[in-house]
């Protein structure tokens, strides 16, 4: 149930990080990656550790707010690998300001890679899953966005952020009802705070304008909600990945699967 043998999986933001996590797991798994970031080098990198591990990989060029790189890249990803089967739209970015100081070009850019990057992402992919073969049927396929527990609650200074992993539910219910004719199914990973760089650049922000520590940033505001005070990893966002691109039926599609050791249930 957890082979990706003969699959394609493309992944944003891979080049560190959660992306990364994931892009190593389905390799793992048998899957073809190809590590989409917008760093060529740090991409070919990771591409190259996949391989050498025993792996395929690609590393592929990609800013995710930009239509024509969005789409050159995912067509240089089938042409090299023949199929597309799984896109993770991970690419992402945090900036920490209140509403009443937040630049317009800063709320602009996190929409932009969170939001927009999911729809063009998407977009390009679908132009691949959607194709039928000679009897007529979709090649079919999984999307998997990144989303958060921000996708479903707020929190403090951090306004584009929420408002685009809240989007990021829509798009991907929307996507369940269109994509189920053509065999495509979506889901949004919303992971708790996990110590990736962006999580570690947030902690003196937060602290600043907060008024507080930094250990009392991770103890009072990033882990406060949780059961047992304990980040998330990388590791559990990859096995969550894994588990949506392998699942085999459509009575799993359109959800958002929060994995946050208990900071948000539902």
């Amino acid at each position: 149930m957890t082979s990706l043998n003969g699959k394609v999986a493309l992944v944003t933001g891979a080049a560190s990080g959660i992306g990364k996590a994931i892009a190593e797991v389905y390799a793992e798994r048998g899957a073809k990656v190809a590590i989409a970031d917008i760093r060529q080098e740090a991409a070919d990198a990771v591409a190259a550790q996949i391989n050498a591990a025993g792996g395929t990989a690609m590393g592929v060029a990609m800013d995710v707010t930009d239509e024509a790189s969005v789409d050159a890249g995912t067509d240089q990803v089938v042409a090299a690998f023949g199929r597309l089967d799984v896109l993770v739209s991970n690419a992402g970015v945090q900036i920490i300001n209140p509403i009443d100081q937040f630049a317009y070009a800063d709320w602009k850019k996190v929409m932009a890679i969170h939001l927009d990057g999911g729809f063009l992402t998407t977009r390009a992919a679908l132009r691949h899953m959607y194709r039928k073969d000679e009897q007529g049927r979709s090649h079919g396929g999984i999307v998997i966005y990144m989303g958060s527990v921000h996708s479903h609650e707020a929190s403090r200074l951090k306004a584009p952020y929420v408002a685009a992993k809240h989007g990021l539910l829509g798009l991907a219910r929307t996507l369940a009802k269109e994509g189920a004719p053509h065999n495509v199914r979506s889901h949004v990973i919303c992971p708790g705070f996990v110590r990736t760089p962006l999580v570690e650049k947030q902690i003196p922000e937060q602290a600043k304008e907060l008024g507080i520590s930094e250990d009392q940033v991770v103890s009072d505001v990033m882990l406060k909600d949780t059961v047992d005070g304990v980040f998330t990893t990388v590791e559990d966002i990859a096995q969550t990945a894994l588990f949506l691109a392998t699942f085999p039926s459509a009575a799993l599609t359109g959800q958002s699967v929060v994995v946050s050791h208990g900071w948000f249930m539902q």
